[in-house]
């Protein structure tokens, strides 16, 4: 891989409270490389987006990084605050909402708040920021962009506001993109537009994305690598062909069989028994193992390895695949 874009290394967000500090994010290492998309998938809780808020400086308080380091073409940028902050995020950094009804303002044709955003970031003069404006949403498949351009919100279907979203995250050419679950509130035909748009502008712009999304159908169509979530920590990294056909965490296989795919000539959908833990009644051990088939008492014991201290894919003391006896 190339010189990553974004490198995050070690990084744990903390939220203090009554009960003790939660660690929604805890100990995550991965890298993102220009014009890759990495997926990053797991059930409700699991630390998705409160890493990608990490990463573009949206927590919200009192969540704060307590340690490791989070690298923007090896500037470190965790450590950023108010203006400099405000500055690099939307110039370097573009952000894709869940929710685009929300992340436009209702008040503001579209066209306004594309150029406003060009006007911020980039040095060129009103009339240049409202051609941009028109390239962004031609760019991002809106018909009859020049005369859209001054619709607002409401007025376009819920696939169009989106496409306006990203074409709002990348009109100042950031290096990176956090996609925080892109396609949840859209229908099936318009989420494969909506992937296949962002598979797109990846390639032609040489944009390094993250994908955070519950979807393993969306994982395994858009993306190049998954990393796996479980209770803040990295269960599973890897390509994403790799992850998919022959998971080694048994989290991720679990997370593979429930598919409808999967379940096929079933009754119902397979499950992984049990739910995810609360982040303040962590079992002691692999936070996985009340889960987990193939738990043995080191994983009751001893909290789950980081990547790099096992194969570097899966976080599991008995990854599937290899026999138990060899790594007792």
């Amino acid at each position: 891989m190339s010189d990553p874009v974004l490198s995050v290394r070690d990084l744990v967000v903390e939220i203090p409270t009554r009960r003790g500090v939660l660690r929604p994010v805890d100990g995550v290492s991965y890298d993102i490389a220009a014009g890759e998309i990495l997926g990053v998938v797991g059930e409700s809780g699991a630390g998705k987006s409160m890493t990608g808020n990490a990463v573009i400086g949206l927590l919200d308080r009192p969540a704060r990084i307590t340690s490791g380091e989070i690298l923007l073409t090896g500037q470190p940028i965790h450590r950023l605050q108010g203006e400099a902050l405000r500055r690099l995020r939307g110039r370097r950094m573009g952000m894709i909402f869940q929710d685009p009804l929300t992340s436009l303002n209702p008040l503001l044709t579209v066209g306004d708040q594309l150029t406003e955003t060009i006007l911020e970031h980039l040095d060129v003069s009103p009339a240049e920021a409202r051609e941009r404006a028109v390239a962004a949403l031609d760019e991002v498949g809106i018909p009859a962009a020049r005369q859209r351009i001054g619709s607002y919100p409401h007025e376009f279907s819920g696939g169009m506001r989106q496409r306006v979203v990203i074409a709002l995250a990348l009109c100042a050419e950031p290096e990176l993109v956090i996609a925080d679950e892109p396609t949840t509130a859209l229908d099936v035909s318009v989420q494969a537009q909506i992937v296949a748009l962002l598979k797109r502008l990846c390639r032609e712009r040489g944009v390094a994305v993250m994908l955070v999304t519950h979807d393993m159908g969306v994982i395994a169509e858009a993306a190049d690598r998954v990393a796996v979530m479980y209770a803040g920590r990295l269960a599973e990294l890897g390509p994403v062909r790799d992850v998919v056909t022959a998971a080694r965490h048994p989290y991720t296989a679990g997370l593979m069989a429930s598919t409808p795919d999967a379940s096929r000539g079933q009754r119902r959908l397979r499950q992984i028994p049990g739910a995810m833990p609360r982040l303040d009644a962590l079992p002691v051990g692999c936070a996985f193992h009340p889960r987990c088939d193939r738990a043995e008492p080191r994983c009751r014991q001893t909290p789950g390895p980081t990547l790099s201290a096992c194969d570097g894919r899966a976080a599991c003391w008995f990854p599937l695949g290899q026999p138990k006896e060899v790594l007792a």
